[in-house]
């Protein structure tokens, strides 16, 4: 058997490895820059404490760091792992800064991963040149007056809030139990070609993908199976090839909070964050509800599968605005089915929620990020989902005025509707007066299109797509008049219809914009009355957003510092323009306002009020005892602000109205 001689693999013991005396971590000029962000910060912190807790045959297992060896022969130059190791020494810097006062041995041992035996003025780990002293000023903990921002500071900074001397020593248990694969390269070897095979080869895995091994990984062999058989493949056979965006809706659902799918597994780190506990004992009565939400996502998937023939039609309807409105729909439906709501209460959530976007599709209104504040509104009762739907839902007077002049959305829906059509997909949809009338068109049979003015032209143009000038026709019969004279259509096709709508139209005089005009007022009523708005006073006109449902970004993008035009605070008006001055003035006034809240929020997530000024960055003090960092990514940020006016029940009484520049950010 061939023996290989250019890789060295092996597992190894992740904190033995970086401690090996004589040995330094070098990153080469080629890696990116250091990028984590809190959020990973979280997933690995949480990690090692779950092994900690575990006995003492556990491990965790952090992936392969891919490494060659340099000419030295004491220096490891680190082709892969980069990110993870320099985040593992932060963690270990923060630890050995919280206890080198009081437990000096464990110091000791923390200080042989992060410094040279030969010389304790340098770090184990060698980051590029570029940015090395800001990793070293944070490690060494050497005073720095600059006022500055890294990801390394942002980080270090994390950790150093959330581990404490009486914790010291259960996270650096579970920091002995990390495991990894280290693939040593020989002089021979071609780094790239193996980097590449590491990273490159074949799909990445897919949020499912990942809530799927997430699920099994800690069960026997045969509890995988059972549940495999009895809960997962159901769950496929629902969803299909929309079983991540099941996922995605199920969450939106269950969390009230919008969820991220932004290449970074946003799906699935919510999936964990709603169920940190999947063994067998909590599996059973989590999975039984996943199955049956699938369920319910095949039959709106597919509505043909429904028995109840109006909620069919409701759920067909529903289908015309896409996938978007599935988590306020599988609440309701899943509220049905058990008995909690009437059969009328769930076709009504239904009717709202297309007169909500119809209605806002009308007027150019966006509708994303409008689901999960009514999910959120559904379990407080049917007045509280009617008036979350009132507030964001436009006016009767705003959408009749539009009717008159934009492009009828949805064309065959409406008007399906509004003609009492059951199928409008076996009709056409017919412009009266035709989007290029041809030379010889005529609206009254006399004055052809030639002889129109100018003007005249145009005006019929700009109302060709709108209400009025639209209708259903049997197919047969537009091809028989396709572009011919108003008088022809009348005669030949608009009087055959079975369309009573259609049919009036051969009653008329002529055709022109005012025909146009007052065919749209007629129309527009009815349409008011079908996707009829919640007869509630409430109505936001200005485009705020609940502060629950802000985008949490990461970084500091370009343009933040104009991220906002307004916040309203509870009916106070605030000139803040970003993320940062919001998370300073909420805080601020938690503090003033409800401590305990406050309190009781910075307990159960390790700040951002903190006793002292434990470590360098920027503080703002609140009183002469207790001080607020402020030296957060705006991703941290923006959930500690949602976290705390959630803990103070105050969060449905604060919006964000976003800027131009926060609106493209």
């Amino acid at each position: 058997m061939a023996i290989a001689t250019n890789v060295d693999a092996k597992a190894v013991n992740t904190i033995d490895w970086l401690s090996t005396p004589g040995t330094t971590i070098v990153v080469p000029v080629y890696q990116r820059q250091y990028r984590w962000d809190i959020g990973g910060c979280e997933r690995l912190l949480a990690d090692i404490r779950a092994v900690a807790e575990e006995d003492g045959s556990h491990r965790h297992f952090i992936g392969s760091i891919l490494s060659a060896q340099d000419s030295s022969e004491t220096d490891l130059i680190l082709i892969d792992g980069q990110q993870r190791i320099t985040t593992i020494m932060l963690l270990v810097a923060a630890l050995h800064h919280a206890v080198r006062e009081s437990d000096p041995a464990m110091a000791a041992e923390l200080a042989r991963v992060l410094v040279r035996d030969d010389d304790a003025t340098r770090t184990k780990l060698r980051p590029h040149d570029a940015w090395a002293h800001l990793y070293e000023s944070v490690v060494l903990d050497h005073p720095d007056a600059a006022d500055r921002e890294s990801r390394f500071d942002d980080n270090y900074a994390f950790f150093r809030s959330q581990v404490h001397a009486d914790e010291a020593s259960s996270i650096w248990r579970g920091l002995q139990r990390l495991e990894h694969v280290s693939i040593t390269l020989g002089a021979a070897a071609n780094a790239q070609q193996i980097f590449e095979s590491l990273n490159s080869t074949g799909e990445p895995l897919r949020d499912h993908e990942l809530i799927h091994n997430y699920i099994l990984m800690g069960l026997t062999h045969a509890e995988q199976l059972d549940v495999e058989a009895r809960f997962w493949l159901p769950i496929e056979r629902h969803t299909g090839e929309m079983i991540g965006a099941f996922w995605r809706h199920f969450l939106v659902m269950t969390t009230g909070r919008e969820v991220t799918v932004d290449g970074e597994h946003g799906v699935y780190a919510a999936f964990r964050r709603s169920f940190p506990n999947v063994d067998a004992h909590h599996l059973q009565s989590n999975a039984e509800t996943w199955r049956h939400y699938a369920e319910i996502y095949g039959i709106l998937l597919d509505p043909s599968a429904e028995k109840d023939a109006e909620v069919r039609r409701q759920l067909e309807y529903l289908n015309t605005f896409g996938r978007g409105a599935y988590p306020l729909a599988m609440s309701a439906y899943s509220d049905h089915a058990r008995g909690r709501i009437s059969r009328t209460e769930l076709i009504e959530t239904l009717e709202w929620t297309q007169a909500l976007f119809l209605r806002r599709a009308l007027v150019g209104l966006p509708i994303e990020r409008l689901i999960a504040r009514l999910c959120r509104a559904r379990p407080q009762g049917r007045e509280s989902l009617m008036r979350a739907f009132a507030r964001i839902t436009p006016s009767d007077e705003r959408v009749g005025a539009v009717l008159k002049y934009v492009e009828l959305p949805h064309a065959a829906y409406v008007l399906g509707r509004l003609e009492d059509v059951s199928n409008p997909r076996d009709y056409d949809i017919e412009h009266i007066v035709p989007l290029m009338p041809s030379e010889t068109w005529s609206g009254d049979g006399t004055r052809p299109w030639s002889e129109y003015s100018e003007d005249e032209q145009n005006s019929h143009r700009a109302l060709a797509p709108t209400l009025g000038n639209l209708t259903l026709l049997e197919e047969p019969l537009t091809e028989r008049v396709f572009g011919a004279p108003f008088p022809d259509k009348q005669t030949q096709a608009y009087a055959r219809s079975d369309v009573a709508e259609t049919r009036m139209l051969a009653e008329l005089p002529g055709w022109n914009t005012a025909a146009i005009t007052t065919r749209t007022v007629r129309l527009a009523g009815s349409l008011l009355q079908i996707w009829a708005r919640p007869a509630f006073p409430e109505i936001d006109d200005d485009g705020l957003t609940p502060v629950l449902d802000a985008v949490r970004r990461r970084g500091w993008p370009v343009g933040w510092d104009r991220e906002f035009d307004y916040v309203e605070y509870r009916g106070e008006h605030w000139e803040v323009k970003d993320i940062r001055a919001l998370f300073n003035r909420i805080f601020r006034r938690a503090w003033t306002d409800d401590r305990p809240a406050a309190l009781a929020y910075c307990a159960a997530h390790g700040g951002p009020i903190y006793a002292e000024m434990a470590w360098k960055g920027q503080w703002d003090a609140l009183d002469e005892e207790n001080f607020l960092y402020m030296g957060w990514d705006s991703n941290y940020m923006m959930n500690a602000v949602q976290g705390v006016l959630a803990e103070s029940g105050i969060s449905a009484e604060v919006f964000v109205k976003y800027s131009y520049i926060g609106n493209v950010m």
